[in-house]
């Protein structure tokens, strides 16, 4: 539990980042999932040759879970607060909410996440820059003073 307290705009802005990232992953999921060739949405298999998939299929569960439901799951635990033991075992900040970490974790993981992608694609197009500004994005907004504060955890609740 945390502070009770007006939420900021810059948490509402958070909160925006993490919805449009969590729904546009599912929906680039399963189209993937759907259609692994790529050619529903104009991709190539071709793409794929420095990386070690055949296609798109396990690509796509992946944009699926990781950046499309974790980033919705984060959202709920920003909103709700829950006391998530497997969250605090890898929030390493002490008095922050671990929805906080979390967050930035999705920024740090979309960032790899783009910079492997240009790697085995060897390319960068429109997206990635994209992508790659809107987890620097998320982590900014995330480490902003105001949206710490707002995810401080009482005294009554602080981790032991």
């Amino acid at each position: 539990m945390v502070q009770k307290q007006k939420r900021p705009k810059t948490v509402a802005l958070l909160y925006v980042l993490h919805v449009f990232l969590g729904l546009g992953a599912i929906a680039g999921g399963l189209v993937l999932i759907v259609d692994p060739s790529g050619q529903m949405i104009g991709m190539d298999t071709s793409i794929l040759v420095k990386s070690p998939f055949a296609n798109f299929a396990i690509p796509g569960l992946l944009l699926l879970l990781v950046f499309g439901l974790l980033p919705l799951g984060v959202l709920y635990s920003m909103i709700k607060r829950p006391c998530w033991k497997w969250a605090e075992r890898v929030n390493p900040f002490e008095g922050l909410h671990s929805s906080w970490a979390l967050s930035l974790y999705i920024g740090f993981g979309l960032i790899i996440w783009i910079m492997v992608q240009t790697y085995m694609m060897n390319t960068a197009v429109f997206i990635h820059v994209f992508y790659m500004s809107l987890g620097l994005l998320i982590q900014a907004v995330t480490l902003l003073p105001a949206v710490q504060r707002y995810f401080v955890l009482d005294d009554s609740n602080q981790r032991s």
